[in-house]
């Protein structure tokens, strides 16, 4: 495992972080605690060192089973966790005030009960778990985040950028603020190259990347006859004939790279992992095999120039989270 600085943070963070959202048990289904507990297990055992998740997932129970494990280790791993809109609406909506999603009391509550989920006495980055730009210079969130770090509650703060929104945290970078911000950057959504990973660059703040696999899309394993379990995000995800042309878009990927479909997960990682602003990229794992077939990505090799170069006219604008 190769590892990379977290922006200003200082944190020392493996290539491939631990996403942790799928052990929750919440929208993704499928999920096994021992066998969720053993995934960690085996990613700190590759040298990951940096897991991400959130109050949300599962109401705490993927907090909890990180806890359980970040607890057990002598490793030094860095814990991510979230701060949930107290409206409930993923992504933020323009014109909604902040104190209606982010109020600076709940922000502490929340990370009151983050840390005793965890079991930790510090969370090393805090998120907000949506965000918008209209909300810089608003409200008290900030006097909240200031206050959780002097009390060592916290040591660094962050916000997950809107789903294919990464230009709606520009302002909140070029105010010196944020540590770092967490966005989704695949072979598909490439937007944050425009302008948001330059504006990480300028000002030292942490590229944190999710859904590099689309989803599971992009791994070549979704067909047109895949089908999710009930309740699964994903039946609303690839609703319609997205499952066929998400397919069909990899096919022709694997073939303009010369790859098979199999190869295709680790393509979609070291793509992620090929731009110098991103300092981690976190696949959700779930069981062992993920865990060991997504760290081999993250030995510091990326994608040839070539294969990149060749991956710029699959850029795909669309949201399927609408």
């Amino acid at each position: 495992m190769e590892y990379r600085i977290l922006g200003r943070t200082g944190l020392q963070v493996s290539e491939i972080g631990f996403g942790a959202w799928g052990i929750g048990k919440s929208e993704w289904i499928g999920a096994e605690d021992e066998e969720s507990l053993r995934a960690l297990h085996r990613a700190i055992d590759l040298g990951v060192t940096f897991i991400d998740t959130a109050l949300a997932y599962g109401d705490g129970h993927s907090e909890r089973l990180v806890g359980q494990v970040v607890r057990a280790r002598t490793e030094t791993v860095s814990v991510a966790t979230k701060v949930p809109p107290m409206n409930h609406e993923w992504p933020a909506r323009p014109g909604v005030p902040v104190e209606e999603v982010f109020p600076g009391e709940y922000i502490r509550r929340c990370a009151e009960q983050s840390l005793r989920n965890l079991g930790l006495e510090t969370i090393d980055l805090l998120q907000l778990h949506v965000w918008n730009d209209e909300w810089v210079g608003q409200g008290d969130w900030l006097e909240a985040i200031e206050r959780l770090k002097e009390q060592g509650k916290i040591r660094f703060f962050g916000v997950s950028v809107n789903d294919h929104q990464p230009a709606n945290a520009l302002k909140l970078i070029e105010t010196g603020v944020v540590d770092t911000v967490q966005v989704i950057y695949n072979i598909f959504d490439q937007s944050p190259e425009d302008e948001l990973f330059p504006a990480c660059q300028r000002h030292q703040v942490g590229v944190i990347v999710r859904v590099p696999f689309d989803e599971g899309g992009l791994t070549g394993k979704i067909t047109p006859e895949t089908t999710f379990p009930p309740g699964d995000f994903r039946n609303e995800y690839f609703a319609g004939d997205r499952k066929r042309e998400v397919f069909e878009r990899v096919q022709r990927i694997a073939a303009d790279l010369g790859v098979s479909l199999e190869a295709m997960p680790e393509i979609a990682l070291r793509f992620t992992l090929s731009h110098p602003a991103v300092s981690t990229v976190i696949p959700g794992m779930r069981t062992v095999r993920h865990v060991e077939l997504n760290c081999a990505a993250g030995d510091g090799k990326g994608l040839p120039a070539a294969q990149v170069e060749a991956l710029r006219k699959h850029r795909w604008i669309r949201n399927f989270y609408d």
